[in-house]
């Protein structure tokens, strides 16, 4: 990208809360049922229906709020918005417009070079969602499942206060951790429980007024929303830069062939004549409430991060990584728990674990190896049955199913070796077959040792405790 421009990024994220009935009907929010099971008469809109709000979507936007610090409103209102689409059957959604039950607060999020930065939040209201369209499988029709609708969504409003994609994706990922912290949101992205509208404009470097902005619907991971956003930046520059002009409207990123297109022309708020919704009394808070809500709150990934280095000894990057997924600290915890040893544990969960994860591309939750398991694997490098190198073979075993750690160790004859002699053997055997090798060593080129070590560890395949090799190979040298 030019150097003459600055991005100006503000993100809408949709988390659908966590709870087990709709917002305003007592329908299931469970998924995956066949379309249209899951559906109440106030979601299909029949005549006549009231909505009634549902208490828990509340308490859990209020919980969000208290845990970024914001503004919560002693007194919210739900408004119509109104437009139509053949998934919207009451030709309106219940959301809020000018009295959000959150409103203002901050998320700090950490940058690649290190430095912490703040990203304003906006608001964060209460709405409920549409149904779906689906186009697949019906010939020249579109199907409608109104499953989801009804569904309680809070919409978490940034800011435009970040300045390129990677900022948008840290932000985005702080959220993503933070609702499943608290337990609002499975953060499920591939079920559509997470997704997010990037807001995206360009404006010459040093102005201060912001370019016209493109809203980019409707995406559902991380990866996406860093290449929508780098693909939309360079568009509109190329735009204005061969004379155009960047206009005002919604559009759609395609990650197949990597492109935004145009969707429509993006609404303002007058196009959607809110009004509030007469079916709904205004929701009051009181100070009493929201106290008690905020003393419900459980440490929050900063408080934990904080703790895993102060109380366990870790490095700022390896208490991030782990605080960065509710599971994996969580995992780490029971396995930190059981080896005593918190070190060596994150060493192996940031590293071993974290790449099979990325490497099969799934959360901690389906990990071939549970935590306990895990843990007597790092139990048994702690005392000496096995070496760190022989670990990773036993950990590729019990990840193809083979058994536990010690099963595994005993089907394979994998021990280390710790008896002297039958290491001072191996070691003899080297150093008689390398004489030359062995006075370079003696003469002090250190560099050597490493040679003499890989060759024991060879010849007894591994086993040999590198501990005990090195300390003969040195008494060998007086």
């Amino acid at each position: 990208m030019s150097n003459e421009w600055e991005v100006v990024i503000g993100l809408e994220i949709h988390a659908q809360l966590a709870t087990k009935s709709k917002i305003f009907s007592g329908a299931s929010t469970a998924y995956g049922a066949e379309p249209n099971t899951q559906t109440s008469v106030v979601d299909i809109a029949l005549p006549g229906v009231l909505p009634v709000l549902n208490k828990e979507a509340v308490h859990m936007a209020v919980k969000f709020g208290m845990a970024i610090g914001a503004e919560v409103s002693d007194r919210s209102v739900f408004d119509r918005k109104n437009y139509f689409y053949p998934d919207l059957p009451k030709g309106y959604q219940i959301s809020q417009f000018e009295l959000p039950v959150v409103g203002e607060g901050s998320i700090d999020i950490k940058l690649e070079n290190g430095d912490t930065k703040t990203i304003g939040v906006t608001r964060a209201h209460l709405e409920e969602d549409a149904g779906k369209s689906l186009h697949e499988d019906y010939a020249g029709m579109t199907g409608i499942d109104l499953n989801r609708a009804g569904t309680p969504l809070l919409e978490i409003v940034s800011e435009p206060d970040m300045r390129s994609a990677k900022e948008a994706v840290a932000y985005m990922k702080k959220i993503h951790t933070l609702v499943q912290y608290i337990g609002i949101c499975d953060g499920n992205m591939q079920e559509g429980s997470f997704r997010c509208d990037a807001n995206v404009s360009v404006r010459p470097k040093g102005q201060e007024a912001f370019g016209t902005r493109a809203e980019l619907k409707n995406i559902n991971s991380f990866r996406f929303v860093e290449r929508a956003i780098n693909i939309e930046v360079e568009r509109q520059i190329d735009l204005i830069e061969d004379g155009g002009e960047v206009v005002q409207e919604t559009r759609l990123y395609d990650s197949d062939k990597n492109e935004t297109r145009s969707m429509r022309s993006k609404e303002e708020a007058m196009d959607y004549r809110y009004f509030p919704d007469p079916d709904l009394l205004p929701v009051i808070l009181t100070e009493e409430y929201r106290q008690q809500v905020k003393a419900e709150l459980p440490e929050l990934p900063e408080q934990k991060q904080q703790r895993f280095m102060d109380e366990l000894g870790l490095s700022d990057y390896d208490a991030s990584v782990i605080t960065a997924s509710l599971g994996l600290a969580s995992y780490f915890e029971i396995v930190a728990e059981k080896t005593g040893d918190a070190k060596l544990s994150a060493n192996w969960i940031t590293g071993e674990l974290s790449a099979r994860l990325n490497r099969e591309e799934i959360e901690i939750d389906k990990a071939a190896v549970d935590a306990e398991a895990f843990a007597l694997l790092l139990t048994r490098i702690k005392d000496n049955t096995i070496s760190g190198k022989i670990a990773k073979d036993v950990l590729d075993a019990m990840w193809n199913g083979e058994g536990s750690a010690d099963e595994v160790i005993e089907s394979k004859g994998l021990k280390q070796i710790t008896d002297t002699g039958a290491i001072e053997a191996y070691v003899d055997e080297v150093i008689t077959n390398n004489p030359s090798q062995f006075e370079e060593l003696k003469g002090g080129k250190d560099k050597m040792m490493g040679f003499f070590v890989g060759q024991v560890m060879k010849m007894s395949k591994g086993k040999a405790n590198p501990a005990q090799v090195n300390e003969l190979i040195r008494n060998k040298m007086k």
